[in-house]
């Protein structure tokens, strides 16, 4: 069965190695490869297509002559173009409104990605900057929303609930004999936009597309996946335009049956493939937050975080949150408290709420010594930072501006010299407040993290508020790639904790104390390097390591923290043209 986020285990491995592994490819003269097309085949087909790029040689061999312009163009010459060209839509694009610019940056880029896949690579691994944002959030959710009238040719599989039986044969449909990463979704909760049915196809896409350009997992071993059970969205169902199923949304039985045949089918063809949770990197904010108010990081087992959301990304937060806690009192033998206010759209959760989902239970307040007397059921956001002065105010709600002025202000008498407000509900426009409100409304001391991006803000006398992106790129790539080269048989929650805590002392004290919890984008590979060694040495601790190709469990665990790193970054791929030659 797939790799999942699943057992707890021994002590974690942290990897607080300073080698600072390469960008770019540590080989540059790329294997040859062998092709089974010829002519407008090749050109057609975005893997092996290097447009105006052919050698004269190849384009001889390859059947080529004739079907293009006779300029032999480098690399590099096409990448300046193809830059040149982007510039220029920036430029011209300036003034409309930010959904037309974003949606026109998208479409230039997703042309390139289906006409040339290596010079795509290259283009989002030198850019990740500034091009994150426009293949993953927060546009990812515009296209998710626009999907059917974008679409212009599949990327990705789309199993249905019409194909019930026949999953095992068509997943030997997809062209590519080994995947390494499959990343999923039912199109039930898109982001902060809810049911989006079939359209909810984009996540897996852009999400890989990041794993390829932050974590050097090889392009043709990835599979984007949509399984399409029906929508309950009744604009998606009267649409022309859509192009999912139109029915009601399957549940219970009916849909766990569709999930389990392709789980089932995926597993009998790959049994290798790797999918895992992306809760880690809020819990690195986390722990920043603790670093930023001056306390020692076992103090992150005393904070008191109040939380706007119980659905299962803020649950999936808290979760990993407290086995964190957990694991840091186990170190001294102290007894733990529960440090979490939850709260959904009825208000604060307390074990007087009745039917209760099992899952949030384990964070409803209850009536014991760590309770706050007149914090009822029910009892509204704003009053429960008043009572709780918490130092840390979480939203998972998805609903926009509901850290709004009257409890951000509540927040400025948190307990904390530095109180950390996170608000990580994705698109932009369902952000719970902005990095403006914060610093407004609670201080210049604020810390403030995000899930979608926002700029800095000018505090004055030469400060910066930091508007810190709490970005998933940041840990999933790294832990996927982790997993892989250690041959590890399932991501413990361990290994992931290892890589959490990994991207949280990767900033310097000097930055942590600006209130910077999150390092630059641009320097993504060098992060993932050092956050996939994390998550192979704790896969050795934990003894969960096979090995990956010719390494073997015992050469892992023999590897220094720097040896672990420099492993890691030797087997991520890079976009380079190789040679073809065909064999027919």
């Amino acid at each position: 069965m797939w790799r999942s986020v699943a057992r707890r285990s021994s002590q974690v491995r942290r990897l607080l190695s300073t080698s600072a592994p390469p960008a770019g490819p540590l080989a540059t003269v790329p294997a040859p490869c062998i092709v089974q097309k010829r002519g407008n085949d090749i050109l057609n087909d975005p893997w092996y297509n290097k447009d105006t790029a052919f050698p004269l040689t190849e384009r001889d061999r390859l059947g080529l002559r004739g079907l293009l312009p006779p300029r032999v163009m480098s690399f590099e010459q096409q990448y300046e173009r193809f830059i040149n060209s982007y510039r220029s839509l920036e430029k011209n694009t300036r003034g409309e409104p930010d959904s037309i610019v974003a949606l026109a940056k998208w479409r230039i880029l997703n042309r390139l990605h289906d006409r040339n896949e290596t010079l795509y690579f290259r283009v989002l691994i030198d850019n990740i900057k500034d091009l994150a944002p426009v293949i993953y959030t927060p546009t990812v959710g515009l296209v998710c929303e626009n999907y059917s009238g974008l679409f212009r040719r599949p990327r990705g599989m789309y199993f249905t609930a019409k194909d019930k039986g026949e999953m095992m044969s068509m997943i030997y449909n997809w062209p590519q004999e080994k995947v390494d990463m499959i990343v999923v979704t039912d199109g039930s909760r898109i982001l902060g936009l809810g049911d989006l049915g079939v359209q909810g196809i984009g996540i897996p896409i852009g999400k890989l597309d990041l794993y390829v350009a932050a974590a050097g997992i090889n392009p043709q071993k990835v599979l984007p996946v949509i399984i399409d059970v029906g929508t309950n969205n009744e604009k998606l169902l009267e649409d022309n335009l859509y192009l999912g199923l139109r029915q009601p949304r399957l549940e219970g039985e009916e849909y766990m049956a569709v999930v389990d045949e392709f789980m089932e089918a995926v597993h009998a063809r790959w049994p290798q493939a790797v999918v895992q949770g992306t809760a880690g990197v809020a819990l690195a904010g986390l722990l920043g937050a603790v670093r930023a108010q001056g306390r020692p990081l076992h103090d992150f087992t005393s904070q008191k975080i109040v939380v706007a959301g119980a659905g299962s990304a803020g649950i999936g937060v808290l979760s990993m949150a407290k086995q964190e806690m957990s694991r840091m009192l186990a170190k001294t033998g102290e007894e733990g408290h529960n440090q979490f206010w939850v709260l959904d759209k009825n208000g604060l959760i307390t074990k007087d709420r009745k039917d209760l989902d099992p899952a949030v239970a384990n964070f409803a307040r209850g009536h014991g010594p760590n309770e706050i007397p007149d914090l009822h059921e029910g009892a509204s956001l704003v009053e429960v930072v008043r009572k709780v002065k918490p130092h840390v105010l979480l939203g998972l709600s998805g609903v926009g501006g509901i850290f709004n002025e009257e409890v951000l202000k509540a927040m400025k008498e948190s307990d904390s010299p530095r109180p950390a407000i996170f608000a990580m509900s994705n698109p932009t426009t369902k952000a719970e407040c902005t990095p403006e409100d914060v610093f407004k409304h609670v201080g210049e001391n604020a810390i403030f993290a995000s899930g979608s991006p926002f700029s800095n803000v000018s505090l004055g006398n030469g400060k910066t508020g930091y508007a810190n992106q709490a970005n998933n790129m940041y840990l999933f790539p790294g832990i996927g790639l982790g997993a892989l080269l250690s041959g590890a048989r399932h991501i413990s929650d361990d290994m992931l904790q290892a890589g959490a805590e990994c991207l949280a002392s990767y900033i310097t004290d000097d930055e942590i104390q600006k209130g910077i919890l999150f390092p630059e984008v641009s320097s993504i590979r060098h992060i993932t390097a050092r956050v996939g060694a994390a998550v192979v040495r704790a896969a050795v601790a934990e003894d969960l390591a096979e090995g990956c190709r010719t390494v073997g469990p015992k050469e892992l665990g023999s590897m220094s923290e720097s040896q672990t790193v420099e492993y890691v970054a030797r087997n991520m791929w890079y976009p380079i043209y190789s040679p073809l030659v065909n064999n027919k």
